[in-house]
């Protein structure tokens, strides 16, 4: 059995992904997130591919909530996690002009302050055996920014500048801190919503945007959960504070 590894967002679309391939690498998982039923099909999932799976529903962007799932750890694994996937996250299609301040300052609660609730309360017991993983999923939106998509933009630009000052500040604890900046990815309920917001104002949604991609086709979440297992693997054990694009070719800064 390999460690021990906390995903947040885990109940659908790249979260699930990714909990399902950590699984198929033999990690014991720690599944968060805010859909119970979602939880509990993807944990069952996880456990066909015999490893440990802790499910609980936690909201990441709540302090107390997350200081609670991070106590039961203790109770359902032998050993603290040293990986940590935040890849819960929310968002609007939305500019400065439409969208609310209430939209704004959810969006920053869950993305932002999430991962820092999420690491704030796991990092000390990797720093205390000296070695860990943290991969913060963030976007291609977090390297420029994109119409009508600001709280969204703020939030990710935030998670790659989070990932950069962790990394150096982790380094010499053993810890590796990467991102992952996802373009235009399908099956995702963040997709179907974000779709729905942009014909309800006018704009095509992604299925009507693949000729912009130079590979010619949309992500899927197995696209990015690829890539976070690389991250935490020995294979990139000299990477740390990278933001690394899985946007077929759309981005490439």
């Amino acid at each position: 059995m390999k460690d021990t590894a906390v995903v947040t967002g885990a109940a659908s679309g790249i979260g699930r992904a990714i909990a399902k391939r950590l699984a198929a690498e033999g990690y014991a998982l720690a599944l968060w997130d805010i859909d119970g039923d979602g939880l509990r099909a993807v944990a069952a999932e996880c456990r066909e591919r015999g490893v440990a799976v802790d499910a609980q529903r936690v909201d990441v962007g709540n302090l107390a909530a997350v200081r609670n799932a991070t106590r039961s750890l203790g109770q359902a694994f032998d050993a603290a996690p040293l990986v940590l996937v935040n890849c819960a996250g929310i968002g609007e299609v939305a500019s400065i002009l439409d969208g609310s301040p209430e939209e704004f300052d959810e969006t920053m609660r869950v993305n932002v302050r999430g991962t820092y609730n999420c690491c704030r309360e796991l990092l000390p017991a990797m720093t205390e055996q000296g070695r860990g993983n943290v991969v913060n999923i963030a976007s291609w939106f977090g390297k420029s920014g994109r119409p009508m998509s600001l709280a969204y933009c703020a939030s990710k630009f935030a998670l790659i500048g989070m990932t950069q000052s962790m990394a150096l500040d982790l380094a010499r604890h053993g810890i590796r801190v990467n991102a992952v900046c996802p373009g235009t990815i399908t099956d995702t309920r963040m997709r179907e919503e974000a779709d729905r917001q942009a014909i309800a104002k006018g704009l095509l949604p992604a299925a009507e945007r693949v000729h912009l991609i130079p590979l010619g086709r949309l992500g899927t979440p197995e696209d990015v959960a690829n890539t976070v297992a690389y991250l935490i693997s020995d294979q990139a054990s000299y990477m740390t504070g990278q933001s690394i694009n899985v946007t077929g070719g759309l981005w490439m800064n």
